[in-house]
């Protein structure tokens, strides 16, 4: 499209790794001139991470798409000089630095709101910028740990299991920022003024337990694992083995798919019946394990019964559905030359741009163009 939703804002990026730089790859999507502001030695962390293209890692070229990059030394006189020269004209700030860190380098949101008081300042931390835990060291595995969420979780031996997705980082960090940022913007339209925004992963992961929160909080009692709606607690939210060794993910939650479900598997004696109790996941488990998986699905094609069948990632990215929404059509051309399909980003099409191909930033390619010394005003 020729003009995107976010096209002319300026957004300066010292965030690294996933939450911040996703949170700024989506606004990038939406027409954002994103600048990565990097280290000299190495970059943002994630170029080093593997597989690897050319110089960089993939999973770099994947989140930073359509950004540029400066490399710079914020400790010095000269690196923090440019740095405050560029935030005289930034939008938007984004960064994910211990609380603390931003102030000691001179480039705190008090500092800069006195430069440029319009400036969205966006904070992104484990555990926000106040409180015990406040400058503790944490990934997203312990973010989830001390929510409550991973004790949800546990496999058949009683033992929490790793989880497969970053929730911290990615719904707790980039898109509490991204969202944050819009609302910012949109008050700064009827106010002209900037705001530091305080984003915590760990904080937004309660919103996820909203369903334990009202249960605990009303004097229901607190969630169990295995032992509620959503965590294993009826046989109306279960996984199920077919007797080819593949599984089949079985949500009939409301009472008309439950009825579908159990007349298909022959059992219309339960079609009353809540599905709670170890005996009924049992009855349904020793019909569904006598058949293959196909068996199955060809059963309840064309009946709602809210039943698929649990793949890897390479088959769902072969998914006819998947390939008809073109959610791999867009590629990002990676630091060794090859073009691969682009993440797939929740920003509807109509705001992104229509380009084939998008380069990921090379560390500091756009250093000269940025911090050339009439850039700055110097002369």
């Amino acid at each position: 499209m020729s003009h995107q939703p976010l096209s002319g804002l300026k957004v300066l990026d010292f965030s690294t790794l996933l939450p911040g730089p996703l949170c700024t790859l989506l606004l990038a999507e939406a027409g954002a001139d994103v600048l990565k502001v990097e280290k000299l030695e190495g970059g943002d962390d994630m170029r080093s991470y593997t597989p690897r293209s050319g110089d960089d890692s993939v999973n770099f070229g994947l989140l930073n798409r359509g950004k540029r990059s400066i490399a710079i030394d914020l400790k010095s006189d000269e690196g923090r000089k440019s740095i405050l020269s560029l935030a005289a004209e930034a939008d938007v700030l984004v960064e994910q630095f211990r609380p603390g860190v931003m102030n000691r380098l001179g480039l705190g949101f008090e500092a800069l709101a006195q430069l440029n008081p319009r400036l969205i300042y966006c904070s992104i931390t484990g555990y926000g910028q106040s409180g015990p835990k406040s400058n503790r060291a944490a990934h997203d595995l312990n973010y989830i740990a001390e929510s409550g969420l991973l004790g949800l979780t546990r496999g058949s031996d009683g033992a929490p299991v790793l989880p497969p997705v970053l929730v911290a980082d990615i719904a707790g960090g980039a898109y509490p920022g991204v969202m944050n940022i819009l609302l910012a913007l949109r008050q700064r339209d009827a106010d002209g003024q900037g705001r530091h925004l305080d984003v915590s992963m760990s904080d937004n992961l309660f919103t996820f337990a909203y369903w334990g929160l009202a249960q605990g909080l009303t004097g229901n009692g607190w969630p169990r694992p295995a032992g509620e709606l959503v965590t294993g607690g009826t046989a109306r939210y279960q996984i199920y083995c077919a007797a080819d060794g593949q599984y089949l993910a079985a949500a009939p939650l409301e009472n008309k798919f439950w009825r579908n479900f159990v007349i298909e598997l022959g059992l219309p004696e339960l079609s009353t019946a809540e599905g709670i109790g170890d005996e009924i996941k049992e009855k349904i488990a020793s019909v569904i394990r006598q058949k293959p998986a196909a068996f199955w699905l060809e059963k309840f094609a064309g009946v709602d019964t809210c039943v698929a069948r649990v793949v890897d990632l390479e088959e769902a990215m072969a998914d006819p559905h998947f390939q008809q929404r073109g959610i791999l059509s867009d590629k990002v051309r990676l630091s060794g030359g090859a073009s691969i399909s682009a993440l797939p980003v929740p920003v509807d099409r109509q705001f992104r741009a229509m380009h084939e191909v998008i380069d990921a930033p090379g560390l500091g390619a756009n250093t000269a163009s940025f911090l050339e010394p009439e850039r700055r005003g110097d002369q």
